[in-house]
């Protein structure tokens, strides 16, 4: 499981919405070799006095958090950030300067999904890549 909350300025972030989406889901489908019709994100536009940011950064300033099963290599979470910082300036053109990624990771069984735990959960696709 894969989920993504992705924060901005209200404004900037809504005109950016689905190119964004999209290439962060193509960076996660391609480094977690994850399944593509699994898309779980979270747009949660703030006003000016409710995200609070460095003078160095610009409007598009964007957080993204991304709460997964724990079981990746590093190297495909390294991969994951190389590819959202890659996707998001060559398709939505937001620099990367402008852009922070946190990735939390979580056993199975802290999660519920469909009525089950986690780890009692028959997945489509492979954690541990």
């Amino acid at each position: 499981m894969v989920q993504v909350k992705i924060y901005g300025l209200k404004t900037p972030l809504m005109a950016h919405a689905d190119l964004l989406s999209a290439a962060i889901h193509t960076a996660i489908v391609e480094a977690l070799v994850y399944s593509p019709e699994k898309k779980f994100h979270r747009l949660i536009g703030l006003e000016k006095s409710e995200f609070i940011y460095p003078a160095d950064r610009s409007e598009n300033y964007t957080i993204i958090e991304i709460s997964m099963f724990e079981g990746r290599s590093i190297e495909a979470k390294k991969s994951l950030i190389r590819l959202l910082f890659a996707n998001i300036e060559r398709e939505v053109g937001i620099k990367p300067q402008d852009v922070e990624i946190t990735i939390y990771e979580t056993p199975k069984h802290n999660w519920g999904i469909r009525g089950l735990c986690g780890d009692e959960l028959t997945l489509g696709y492979k954690v541990d890549v």
